[in-house]
């Protein structure tokens, strides 16, 4: 036994064993992605940009100021300011997400009635200050139109709409009947 290994000390065989390994890892061809170049297509369901969805029959935002998005972040980092309008109707003053204190749980889209909020699979998103992170309603739907926009399919639906495991009967009458959002590019909408 002791003979095995001083054997193994002196003729430094571990030694030429992992120097083997590193000299065929370096004859293979590289696994590295050219990222700017090639990007990465997420998975259905990723958590990434926030954004707002815009009705597309009414080209404004689905939001009916439950506020249960608000109530359900374990982050508090959603501001909803909700105010009457010229009729006493309830109107959206302020919707705003602050992207930094965001921990992409994704609660506020799962409680959502009626769908009005989604974590986009749109992963790019940086910004040089704090304040380009935090995102207001405005920018929010100019999130989501810039998501559409670059969407390579026909239509959208979001994986925690329908959270899974939930029985049918729970789900609200809009989730439930939710049908997936057909996207019109814009060549389309010329023609």
């Amino acid at each position: 036994m002791k003979v095995q290994k001083l054997i193994r000390d002196v003729l430094l065989v571990e030694w030429f064993r992992g120097l083997s390994v590193t000299f065929r890892t370096m004859l293979k061809k590289p696994v590295t992605r050219l990222y700017p170049h090639v990007k990465r297509q997420p998975f259905p369901g990723f958590r990434g940009r926030q954004a707002l969805v815009r009705d597309p029959d009414k080209l404004k935002e689905r939001c009916i100021m439950c506020l249960r998005c608000k109530t359900v972040c374990p982050s508090n980092c959603i501001i909803v300011e909700v105010g009457k309008d010229e009729n006493n109707a309830r109107v959206l003053k302020n919707y705003s997400i602050d992207a930094t204190r965001c921990i992409y749980c994704g609660y506020c889209v799962e409680v959502c009635p009626v769908n009005a909020i989604v974590l986009t699979e749109h992963y790019e998103y940086l910004g040089d200050k704090r304040s380009d992170l935090f995102f207001t309603k405005e920018k929010l739907l100019s999130n989501w139109d810039e998501f559409l926009a670059n969407y390579p399919g026909d239509a959208y639906f979001n994986k925690f709409w329908r959270p899974p495991g939930m029985p049918e009967k729970m789900l609200t009458p809009q989730k439930r009947n939710e049908k997936p959002i057909e996207i019109k590019k814009k060549n389309e909408e010329i023609a």
